[in-house]
């Protein structure tokens, strides 16, 4: 009879264990079907961000009203914001601290979302005929001699 409780006993230990370890191993895979997933969809991202490369240098050109812009740089990141819009940036003209942007895009709509500036670089994009010929006066005058001289040639106002 003790013989047969202890029998018992190692088998019941023995399918716990079993069980334990079946139980470990699915949730071990599904975790990392996940990390699978979640990198296919970094590379769908950057797939598409490389071939919507052109459309957001076509934009950029769109808003370059004054034709600013020589060079465009993107950076190699691409991201995903947790709205599930892909993001890339980049900058213009080699300067990164003022003239930065930064694309969002939905996946497969092979448009361009919404497009976002530094605001030096903004600057360089407006159309002054839109406003009174104070407020470009103003502006001017809020930036040093040295800034207003460059931004003036970024606009080709001056030489």
């Amino acid at each position: 009879m003790k013989n047969t409780i202890k029998l018992v006993s190692v088998l019941v230990v023995i399918i716990l264990l079993s069980v334990t370890s079946l139980i470990v191993q699915h949730n071990m895979q599904s975790q990392s079907n996940d990390a699978v997933k979640e990198k296919s969809d970094q590379e769908k991202a950057e797939e598409y961000a490389k071939k919507m490369k052109p459309k957001i240098e076509e934009d950029l050109h769109e808003s370059d009203i004054h034709r600013f812009i020589k060079k465009i740089t993107f950076k190699k990141q691409v991201t995903i914001n947790p709205m599930g819009h892909i993001m890339i940036r980049g900058y213009i003209n080699d300067d990164p601290e003022r003239f930065s942007f930064e694309a969002l895009l939905r996946y497969k709509s092979d448009k361009v979302d919404s497009m976002s500036y530094d605001p030096d670089l903004s600057d360089r994009f407006e159309d002054w005929n839109d406003f009174d010929p104070q407020v470009k006066e103003d502006f001017l005058n809020s930036l040093s001699e040295k800034e207003r001289e460059q931004y003036l040639k970024d606009i080709g106002e001056k030489e």
